[in-house]
């Protein structure tokens, strides 16, 4: 795990503000997180982050935490998690842990729910990355405040990076001349928000699961019966279901990155993204804006 250098979320664990000398040691849960944190403490004198998962770690729906990541929180001062359901192990965390600050990058934000429950992969919609961006470096200026200032000018320029992606893709992909798409796992739903696009069928309800004979059957007959033609994978989880779907049904298979692996670097988010925006302009038949 490597060191580097938003209001308290509702369950923080006791901490005061840091004092003018000690060092503010931040863990994030995982790679999302990270690259937001690291944007927002960049430069910020006496901070440290890392990342608690490895970063080809996926989604963190069944995670088991390691002694020695219960070892990294133990030394941490602040902990930022997703929240929404996501970290499962966060009951261990708080059993094993006295003085560490919680804070939960989706609270108060606008969450999805279905017949499912809450959908916690906010940050896959740049909206929700914003509003992550912003809790973190509101929680971060409380629990630090020595250096808010810091952190409220690097949320804003990250924000604004943000924004400006977001219109770029708006207007990417606003000549799309179909706007629904099959995918492997329930990651993309604020994203589909986000863009105007339909999610006809989830092909696996967990990352890394493959869909039963039935489910596979039945949705080749959906692909088949809406003419879908975009099958998107995830470039982190074997794409065998998806290849199978696409061969049965003529459809072809795209890959969409929701963003939980790659490079440590503060511009990770914004290139994945753009990444996915053209992926979705060839899936869409979306022409790309000039």
């Amino acid at each position: 795990m490597a060191w580097c250098a938003g209001m308290l979320a509702h369950g923080s664990a006791p901490g005061g503000p840091a004092s003018n000398s000690a060092p503010l040691r931040i863990v994030t849960s995982f790679y999302p997180l990270y690259i937001t944190t690291l944007n927002i403490v960049d430069g910020v004198p006496g901070v440290t982050l890392k990342n608690l998962t490895r970063p080809t770690t996926g989604c963190l729906h069944d995670y088991q935490l390691t002694p020695a990541e219960l070892r990294a929180l133990a030394d941490a001062d602040v902990f930022i998690v997703n929240g929404a359901g996501m970290e499962s192990f966060l009951a261990k965390v708080i059993a094993h842990t006295s003085n560490l600050t919680m804070v939960t990058a989706s609270q108060g934000l606008d969450l999805l729910r279905d017949e499912h429950g809450v959908n916690p992969h906010v940050w896959v919609g740049i909206s929700g990355a914003i509003g992550q961006a912003r809790v973190i470096a509101a929680a971060l200026a409380a629990r630090d405040p020595r250096n808010a200032a810091a952190y409220q000018r690097n949320c804003a320029a990250y924000v604004a990076q943000l924004a400006a992606l977001r219109a770029d893709m708006q207007a990417g992909l606003s000549g799309a001349t179909t706007r629904t798409i099959i995918t492997m796992h329930e990651a993309f739903p604020y994203f589909a928000r986000e863009f105007d696009v339909r999610i006809a069928a989830v092909i696996a309800r967990e990352p890394g699961s493959e869909p039963n004979p039935r489910e596979l059957a039945k949705t080749i007959q959906l692909v088949r019966a809406t003419g879908v033609t975009a099958l998107c994978a995830e470039p982190q989880y074997a794409t065998r279901a998806a290849a199978t779907i696409a061969r049965e049904s003529g459809a072809t298979v795209y890959l969409l990155d929701p963003a939980v692996t790659g490079p440590l670097t503060k511009d990770a988010y914004l290139t994945i993204m753009r990444r996915n925006l053209a992926t979705l302009q060839q899936a869409l038949h979306a022409v790309p804006a000039k």
